[in-house]
């Protein structure tokens, strides 16, 4: 762990895409603690439909990377995590809504969480879904039985990264109904 941890809202705040790293491996308390922050998610019916692939090796890095349209920065990350949903599992309790939906809102949530927790230990992370699903797939040894979802550079960012611009809340949010405003409350 590099510092003190920060809270939740100012995770929030720092969290941003990380594309260079440091040449410094993550502990394995650090990284247990990433991993734990994942399976903390909320998932429907608390079914669980993931699989985390921790992967350190560099020459499965460079294949990841090479899987993710050359996003060759993929490389220089100490470790990269691959989440992974198992659509069966959401299925046999939701049918088709549970293996088209459920199971990657619950991923997402996973991945939500993982970025957070690195990002209030020190450490950068970057959300890739640009990826060949096959190439990551024959990569990392994927059954059919799971879908990856998510590929996570994880590592000590090089330089603080800005956080992207977001639009205003007034601009998104809407009450009671579509196109609601605060006044027609």
């Amino acid at each position: 762990m590099f510092g003190e941890i920060m809270d939740l809202f100012q995770a929030v705040e720092k969290r941003a895409s990380v594309r260079s790293y440091k040449d410094v491996t993550i502990s394995e308390d650090d990284l247990r603690r990433i991993l734990n922050a994942g399976i903390r998610a909320p998932t429907a019916g608390n079914v669980q439909p993931w699989v985390f692939i921790v992967t350190r090796k560099t020459s499965i890095k460079k294949d990841l990377a090479e899987a993710a349209n050359h996003q060759d920065f993929i490389e220089s990350a100490s470790t990269i995590i691959t989440v992974c949903a198992v659509e069966k599992d959401s299925a046999s309790r939701y049918g088709i809504r549970g293996s088209t939906l459920y199971c990657l809102q619950d991923t997402a949530a996973a991945v939500e969480n993982i970025l957070l927790a690195a990002t209030a230990l020190g450490y950068g992370t970057c959300w890739i879904g640009a990826f060949d699903e096959e190439a990551v797939r024959d990569v990392l040894n994927v059954p059919e039985t799971a879908r990856p979802v998510a590929i996570i550079p994880l590592g000590l960012p090089k330089g603080t990264p800005a956080s992207s611009p977001r639009k205003p809340l007034e601009e998104v949010v809407h009450h009671e109904f579509y196109g609601g405003h605060a006044s027609s409350r």
